[in-house]
């Protein structure tokens, strides 16, 4: 109810602000870099990186700088890490849902998931937002052999640079919703799990020219965070 309140007492306000920010915010471009490939020494692991423009690497020099660089660093030690890289600005869990249902099938044991932002800024409401994600997580279950899903909570938008009061503090709520109703759902999913990097003090300084997407920094603390997970939960998930 206070969300709707706001919305109404708010909204010519924020979209006048969205336009603004889109107007004035630089298009920073996805690094350039592999996008799939084979890394490692150890057990095999076929990992899939699916999302949208963090995924996909905005912000960072190259794709090694990325996320997709870094947590295939961070697990190069420890498996012979079979990867790929689905990501595209702009993309929406909706998008990446019929994106997948088209795509040629093979078999991930390991599938990151980074969607929601775009979600958040085209204002939908939080419950259809998660039937989608829900649907898009059962898909790759069922059809693409993902034994362990890691969902990657939305970012702290109410700490983004680029974006003026109110706009942040209203996306801000939206995001901790969005983050709310995953994390309902990933408790009770097997082999799906919720993560979330902390941004730490300062953390302003991690995050890219353009003030709204990760830096360097960020991606690597995200990769190594991922990593730590993947360790910690698989094979076991499949025991």
């Amino acid at each position: 109810m206070r969300h709707l309140l706001a919305t109404l007492a708010l909204g010519p306000l924020l979209l006048l602000q969205g336009k603004y920010v889109r107007r004035v915010t630089p298009k920073l471009p996805e690094p350039p870099g592999a996008r799939q490939g084979e890394s490692g020494n150890g057990p095999p692991l076929r990992l899939l990186i699916l999302g949208d423009s963090a995924a996909a690497g905005v912000g960072a020099a190259t794709q090694a700088e990325a996320l997709s660089g870094q947590l295939v660093a961070a697990l190069h030690g420890d498996f012979r890490v079979q990867w790929k890289l689905l990501a595209r600005t702009g993309s929406t869990t909706p998008e990446t849902l019929q994106h997948m249902r088209s795509a040629a099938r093979e078999p991930f044991d390991v599938v990151v998931i980074s969607l929601g932002v775009n979600d958040v800024t085209a204002n939908r409401a939080p419950a259809s937002w998660l039937r989608s994600k829900m649907e898009l997580v059962q898909l790759l279950q069922r059809e693409y052999a993902a034994g362990l899903v890691l969902l990657s909570e939305l970012p702290p938008m109410h700490r983004f640079p680029a974006l003026p009061q109110p706009l942040r503090w209203y996306l801000g709520v939206q995001a901790r919703r969005y983050n709310r109703v995953l994390a309902g759902f990933a408790a009770t999913q097997a082999g799906c799990r919720l993560e979330s990097v902390a941004l730490p003090p300062q953390g302003e300084a991690l995050v890219a020219s353009d003030g709204f997407h990760p830096g360097a920094g960020f991606y690597r603390l995200w990769g190594q965070h991922l990593a730590q997970s993947v360790r910690q939960n698989w094979p076991s998930v499949r025991v």
